[in-house]
């Protein structure tokens, strides 16, 4: 039987990307959910019914240009999002959070997310205390806020600006973004109508620049990061 994952697009502009391809290549079959769908941007916080986490072997929370502990969306699909997650490490379904979908599986399980002092938005270097499940070096990076540790999680990865990935039973959370290419930047660039890169000073040519020099060896390195995930993360745990 072939095996399934589930994207969930928690923004449409925060796609899966280069995850997919990864999947596929690991032969899993690949199913998205549009949590806050095209047009709604303005009013994300919305009533969504999600699909049963256990029709799936892996879910994928994706990120999102919202924050997670924002109460209008704890309270509206963000909670349900959070209850998803829940039941889906309880019945030993992969989850694997990225960014904001990490932030929610620390807030899911105890853990807080607030403000970061040190934003972090570029191509940062990641140290790793675990090489075959998330391989050190240059990841991207786009957030303003981080997370605190849920009891019982295992911090794997770290910059000194914020946590960077945990292990907590079926669960793995990224605060990078190891999905992104080339054509996901360039949405992004695109919706920054804030102006959220200049107050930091960081340019758009900057971030092409470098993410045309790392790009080739973050891909190589997701392809190491998905079959450890799948290897020691989700297969290695015990059945019931």
């Amino acid at each position: 039987m072939t095996a399934k994952v589930l994207f969930l697009r928690n923004d449409c502009t925060a796609t899966e990307a280069m995850l997919a391809d990864v999947f596929t290549e690991c032969r899993f079959d690949v199913d998205t959910f549009d949590v806050v769908a095209p047009g709604q941007d303005d009013d994300p916080a919305r009533a969504v019914t999600f699909p049963d986490p256990t029709d799936y072997d892996v879910i994928v929370p994706l990120g999102a240009r919202w924050a997670v502990h924002d109460e209008a969306l704890r309270n509206s699909w963000v909670g349900a999002e959070m209850a998803m997650v829940r039941r889906a490490v309880k019945a030993r379904v992969g989850v694997l959070g990225v960014c904001f979908g990490g932030q929610l599986i620390a807030q899911a399980f105890g853990g807080s997310v607030t403000r970061s002092p040190l934003p972090e938005v570029g191509w940062y270097d990641v140290a790793t205390d675990d090489e075959r499940l998330v391989p050190g070096g240059r990841w991207f990076q786009w957030h303003f806020d981080r997370w605190t540790l849920p009891p019982d999680a295992i911090e794997i990865a770290r910059t000194p600006a914020a946590s960077q990935a945990f292990v907590l039973g079926t669960a793995l959370a990224l605060q990078f973004h190891p999905e992104l290419d080339s054509a996901l930047l360039e949405v992004w660039l695109a919706h920054d109508r804030d102006g959220a890169l200049a107050e930091i000073g960081r340019s758009p040519d900057e971030l092409r620049l470098h993410t045309r020099e790392f790009i080739d060896d973050a891909a190589a390195r997701l392809r190491t990061l998905v079959r450890g995930f799948l290897s020691r993360v989700v297969r290695a745990q015990p059945s019931t």
